[in-house]
């Protein structure tokens, strides 16, 4: 009856740039009434809106692009550039292409990309958007959904964004469709490979929807992978 998905947004701090990973849902309550918490977590964390100068979208779904604008349309990061796949901005922005069934995705995706339009660029896949940040595109989910590679002083982490949805599901069994990929197979194929990739490589993971704070590791098994949380360090 109910599921607990978390929205974790990473920020990072370039020594040059603040950079926003996704927005939440801001104002909209169509994922429940928790949501929407992004500009009270960003104060707790001593950073102003007006201080963020990127805001870099994984893709274009009403959960990661809605904290752009308030409830009256006011622009939140009002000094930000920001960042996401051509082919979501421009699916997610258009009633004919996502449907009528997807009409709040895209209602939501108009009021918050619109707005900042002239201030979007578009990035290409391995791309090195920003320094020590690369796209890498990985379709299904959405028709430009990518993860970011971050990497700083000889360690990186990925940002994996929506490529699984639950630290169990999607993940043990990585081939399982999920009902809100706009193309399930391909969905699966990118999670799969960019699983492969993370693995055998030992990077380090932040999961958009994974418990608080979604950081962790992924290993091989024999049907799929096991994400293994990292301890949480509470210093206070």
């Amino acid at each position: 009856n109910n599921i607990v998905l978390e929205q974790n947004s990473p920020i990072v701090n370039t020594g040059d740039k603040l950079v926003l990973f996704d927005t939440g849902m801001g104002s909209a309550q169509g994922f429940g009434p928790a949501t929407g918490r992004q500009q009270k977590s960003l104060k707790e964390a001593g950073i102003k809106p007006e201080d963020v100068d990127a805001v870099v979208f994984s893709h274009g779904h009403i959960d990661h692009i809605g904290g752009v604008v308030d409830a009256n349309d006011k622009v939140l990061f009002p000094n930000a550039q920001y960042y996401i796949a051509e082919s979501d901005f421009d699916y997610w922005t258009n009633y004919d292409k996502a449907g009528p069934q997807l009409k709040a995705f895209v209602d939501q995706a108009r009021k918050n990309l619109l707005p900042v339009r002239d201030r979007l660029v578009f990035y290409k896949d391995d791309q090195e958007i920003l320094p020590g940040i690369h796209a890498l595109s990985a379709p299904g989910h959405t028709v430009g959904h990518t993860i970011f590679v971050i990497s700083s002083g000889g360690k990186s982490f990925a940002y994996t964004a929506d490529l699984t949805h639950h630290p169990i599901l999607l993940m043990e069994k990585p081939r399982m469709e999920f009902a809100y990929d706009t193309d399930p197979k391909q969905a699966a194929n990118s999670r799969v490979k960019m699983l492969d990739m993370l693995a055998a490589n030992k990077i380090p993971v932040l999961a958009y929807h994974y418990p608080w704070p979604g950081v962790g590791h992924i290993a091989k098994t024999a049907e799929g992978f096991h994400y293994v949380p990292e301890p949480m360090q509470m210093t206070l």
